[in-house]
């Protein structure tokens, strides 16, 4: 029997959610059609789930859903029967994170215009929140409209469920589990709360807080601790819709869209910080990852939109693609299979595909890069379903389950197999008219003519596919719709003789008319045999596919292994230490387990790799006061404080920048928050371990600093309409009054017998810290007038600035400053770049020096900063200081302003083995840095370096010839675009004012 193509009508009764029969609310208007959706689908091969298949079997539902699954099942009465032969029948598929049938906001037009006045407080009207980017009253149910164009976009790729939601927002509420039916809304809703959701994007929000990533990540956190004060506020405080959801949904599945590698890290710490596991959304690239990523415990939602082939036959675009971007193409196909290898729970999700129709054939690339057909099944079925704790709904086939399943001709992962109908809570979805596919089988061909009979076996795959059997397999040009059949063939692959055939198709009898290749004509007819054998495992393997390797970052210059510490001894090298024994020549220095094990002549270590360093100069490592690269945001601008943001939630590992410099001799980095604000956030001081990841980075356990600003960025300017206070420097000093007063009454009511009470604010605990002078600030300064009133501010406090950095009126106040006890950190020669620096002068560094000040040369450049000894050495040219002061002030004096000169900045017996080895004198235009150590460990090797260029070119080339091997394929391409990457400075905002740079990494 054919397979029936009848779709059945809209069902009266029908199933809905848990209950086994819905009852119609609605009047009948005309006369009652009740039907009890019973059908029978005879000799079928169903996989019941990614483990058990059952081939020549039974499957009955009725009423939408499952009554019995089996070799052999009693058929009901009043059950339409369904010869299934040769077809196969899978659970439909289940996407976690999808928007269907919920419409996503758009942005206000302009919302993040710079020169437009902030919007400081919340738009939303009602009882909610103080940040409209919070939105976790927002429920999709409410929203979700059946939606059938999308509906049927998403069934013909497999999916029968979706949980859907608003994708809006840092907290987006909660999403609803319904199916793709044509039912209407509350039929198709299988459950109404399913989940909660999170993001770092802000979304439609026209808010300006918050601004950057590190703001979203602040905003997360002090919105869990409100959320705990919430649950026991005191009566005054009112109500707070926002709160109140946010705390009802945390009983539910949190799942957090984080679309990258760190992210899941930060997503999964903030989750970790509050006692809450996160379901997590991730990207492309976390196979580059995938040991911290496993480290998380969660569980992912895995996208399978891959990159496309970069269109690399134009050489001038192609140069400024980074090998970062070459490499993630052909390597993003793995990320599911990184997950499987390494033992990770996860399902995949047909989000982010600009096509619904890339679903399979990328899945199918998936599967030909490593990942195996079973959790493929399993990442699309039961995983989703148990993690929406609905598997004893959905998920497999199995008796009481929902009768969502999909039938295909083939194995569903197979290249050539197409999805026939998609079953929704029992009603019959077509996808594709499947009568040529019924066909399907051996056939023996007969061909009538004058010179005889000729017979010849056809094995039909599908209605497009058809081989021809003899001494060899022959493939056929074959048609067949269901009611003519077409085929042209040789009888060899050698031979030009063969056959045009056309006729018709009576089922399983074929005949009609052709000509040979000689011109006559023939009469045919083809007569079915048997069924194909197939294996049910047998998606089409591909050759092994053969990709580069993973690397450290997975860019230009990553290391293939993580380099380790040695014992080193470098022999016969002039040591500056930056000590008080000065200059050292014909010394010898010693790295042991990471650290300076002994500094003097003729030492021996047998265990040693030995270093010439012979002619050559070797200090500490250069420490960079003021920076800003390896972080993903610089300025929260959205508010004069913001003390509750840290440099150290969004650390960006794969900077090259840390690379560059290590080039040029920096070990260590002081990474900054902008100067968009009054009282930015709090910085992070790093040491640059190239290829290490975000928590890796950090210097552990140096003091906590923060990043303060004064002058022109801070207030801004009349052209821009600024609305945010301050506007004036008058208005900045009242901004640091106002906020230290509001800490200190805070910390007054933490301490005082209702301290439990009090609501749990991050931007003042940070301010209580500095009072407690256990966090320290940097402040950002030029003009002498706010250099002398912040010093009087923070006295007022009973605190000290720890240093002011850029301070180019510093020589003017110099005095004050060694009264008040501050450090100054400023730069070189840089001098009339805007209004508040003209009066700086070269000689501002040596001047402040002689006057007893602790002075460091800093960069707040990336590209200065691998240049920081030439920087020192023009000090020495200003103000004839000594070779050695000057070195000093990027080694040891930022050091002691740092509070790590016990560790760092010096070359002493006991200290971090942080060294570069010299060329020539390390104030030389022509000194390179030829090995630069951290922890005792090479990072940086001029020898090195020029090798892994050669590697880079290699790679590079390899990569190019393989897209455009693609493309000489037929694959499709996108153009060729420069790689962009944002160079961080102090007047860096997210929102579109950052310097963008044409990024080619592959350049050192």
């Amino acid at each position: 029997m054919k397979l029936l193509r009848k779709t059945v009508p809209l069902l009266v009764l029908v199933l809905c959610g848990l209950a086994s029969v819905a009852q119609e609310t609605a009047s009948v208007n005309g006369v009652a059609d009740i039907r009890s959706g019973s059908y029978a689908f005879t000799n079928v091969t169903i996989v019941k789930d990614a483990q058990t298949t059952i081939t020549n079997a039974t499957l009955i539902i009725k009423n939408g859903k499952i009554v019995a699954v089996a070799n052999k099942a009693a058929i009901p009465a009043d059950a339409v029967v369904v010869d299934g032969t040769g077809k196969f029948i899978y659970p439909s598929f289940i996407d976690l994170f999808a928007d269907y049938g919920i419409a996503t906001p758009t942005r206000t037009a302009g919302a993040f215009n710079f020169f437009a006045q902030a919007q400081l407080s919340t738009n939303t009207k009602g009882a909610f929140g103080s940040n409209q980017a919070i939105k976790s009253e927002v429920n999709g149910a409410n929203l979700f409209n059946t939606d059938e164009a999308k509906a049927k976009s998403l069934r013909e790729i497999g999916f029968g469920v979706v949980l859907t939601h608003q994708k809006d927002g840092i907290a987006r509420g909660t999403g609803a589990v319904v199916d793709l039916s044509e039912r209407k809304e509350n039929l198709a809703m299988l459950k109404e709360k399913a989940a909660s959701f999170f993001s770092f994007n802000k979304g439609t929000s026209t808010q300006s807080y918050p601004g950057s990533l590190m703001g979203s990540i602040a905003l997360l956190r002090q919105t869990f601790l409100d959320a705990q004060w919430y649950k026991n506020k005191p009566a005054t405080e009112g109500t707070n819709l926002s709160l109140q959801a946010w705390n009802n949904n945390l009983n539910l599945p949190l799942i957090f869209e984080a679309n990258d590698k760190w992210n899941d890290l930060r997503a999964d710490r903030i989750g970790d910080e509050f006692g809450y596991q996160f379901i997590i959304k991730a990207g492309q690239n976390e196979y580059q990852r995938i040991a911290e990523v496993k480290g998380t415990k969660a569980s992912y939602i895995l996208p399978l939109n891959f990159p496309a082939a970069i269109d690399v036959e134009d050489p001038n675009d192609t140069r400024f693609v980074s090998l970062a971007d070459l490499k993630q193409w052909e390597m993003a196909p793995t990320n599911p299979a990184a997950f499987e290898k390494a033992g990770i729970n996860f399902c995949l999700t047909a989000a982010d595909l600009r096509d619904p129709k890339q679903f399979l054939p990328n899945l199918r690339k998936a599967i030909q890069y490593g990942l195996s057909e079973k959790t493929a099944l399993d990442a699309l079925t039961k995983v989703p379903a148990q993690l929406l704790n609905m598997y004893n709904e959905t998920g497999s086939i199995e008796v009481g389950k929902l009768a969502n399943f999909i039938i295909t001709n083939g194995p569903i992962f197979a290249d050539k197999t197409t999805i026939l109908q998609n079953w929704v809570q029992g009603e019959k979805y077509v996808v594709k008219d499947d009568a040529g596919t019924e066909a399907r089988g051996k056939y023996n061909l007969t061909i009538y003519n004058s010179n005889g009979n000729k017979n010849f076996v056809i094995d039909v795959k599908d209605n497009t596919s058809a081989d021809l059997i003899l001494n060899d397999t022959i493939a056929t040009k074959y048609s067949n719709d269901g009611k003519s059949v077409k085929i042209n063939f040789n009888e060899t692959k050698k031979a030009k003789k063969g056959y045009r055939l056309s006729g018709s198709n009576n089922g399983k009898q074929w005949n009609g008319t052709g000509t040979d290749s000689t011109g006559a004509s023939i009469v045919w007819s083809a007569d079915f045999v048997s069924d194909l054998v197939t294996k049910i495992d047998s998606a089409r393997r591909e050759k092994p596919v053969s990709i580069g390797t993973l690397t450290y970052p997975n860019m230009a210059y990553g290391y293939t292994e993580m380099p380790k510490a040695t014992t080193v001894l470098i022999k016969n090298a002039t040591v500056w230490t930056s000590e008080k024994e000065g200059i050292l020549l014909n010394t010898d220095v010693l790295i042991e387990n990471g650290k300076i094990a002994a500094v003097g002549k003729n030492l021996e270590n047998k265990n040693a790799t030995i270093v010439d360093g012979t002619g050559k100069h070797v200090t500490a490592g250069i420490i960079d006061e003021h920076s800003h690269i390896a972080a993903a945001s610089i300025n929260e601008g959205g508010q004069s404080v913001t003390s509750e943001v840290r440099i150290a939630d969004n650390l960006d590992p794969d900077d090259v920048d840390i690379y560059r410099q290590l080039g040029g001799g920096v070990t260590t980095s002081h990474i900054l928050h902008g100067s968009a604000n009054t009282i930015g956030g709090q910085t992070q001081l790093i040491k640059h371990r190239w290829g290490a990841n975000d928590t890796a980075l950090k210097f552990a356990g140096a003091d906590p600093f923060i990043k303060f600003a004064l002058g022109e960025n801070v207030k801004r300017t009349p052209a821009q309409s600024n609305n945010r206070f301050p506007d004036s420097r008058m208005g900045v000093e009242q901004v640091q009054i106002d906020a230290f007063t509001r800490a200190k009454d805070y910390a007054t009511a933490l301490r005082g017998p209702n301290g439990k009470l009090v609501r749990r604010d991050l931007e003042l605990d940070a301010l209580v810290e500095i009072m407690e002078r256990k966090r320290f600030i940097t402040c950002h300064s030029y003009i002498q007038s706010e250099i002398v009133e912040t010093m009087r501010f923070a006295e007022k406090f009973g605190f000290n600035i720890n240093t002011f950095t850029h301070i180019l009126e510093g020589y003017k106040v110099a005095d004050k400053m060694k009264t008040h006890g501050v450090n100054v950190s400023t730069f070189s020669d840089w001098w009339a770049y805007k209004v508040e620096v003209q009066d700086a002068i070269p000689y501002n560094a040596g001047i402040m020096s002689k006057m007893g000040l602790n002075v460091a040369i800093n960069s707040d450049d990336p590209e200065m900063a691998r240049r920081l000894n030439q920087e020192a050495a023009k000090i020495v040219k200003y103000s004839g200081i000594s070779e050695e002061d000057a070195l000093n002030m990027v080694t040891i004096n930022p050091a002691k302003m740092l509070h790590i000169d016990k560790q760092v900045g010096s070359i002493k017996k006991g200290k971090d083995a942080d060294i570069v080895l010299w060329s020539d004198n390390p104030l030389s235009i022509y000194a390179k840095a030829e090995k630069t150590y951290v922890d005792g460990i090479l990072y940086y090797d001029l020898a090195m370096d020029a090798a892994m260029r050669k590697n880079i070119a290699a790679e590079r080339n390899r990569l190019i010839q393989k897209l455009l091997d693609e493309k000489k394929d037929g694959g499709a391409t996108t153009p060729a675009r420069g790689s962009v990457r944002r160079v961080n400075e102090c007047e860096t905002y997210d929102h579109g004012h950052g310097l963008l740079d044409i990024e080619d990494d592959d350049q050192n």
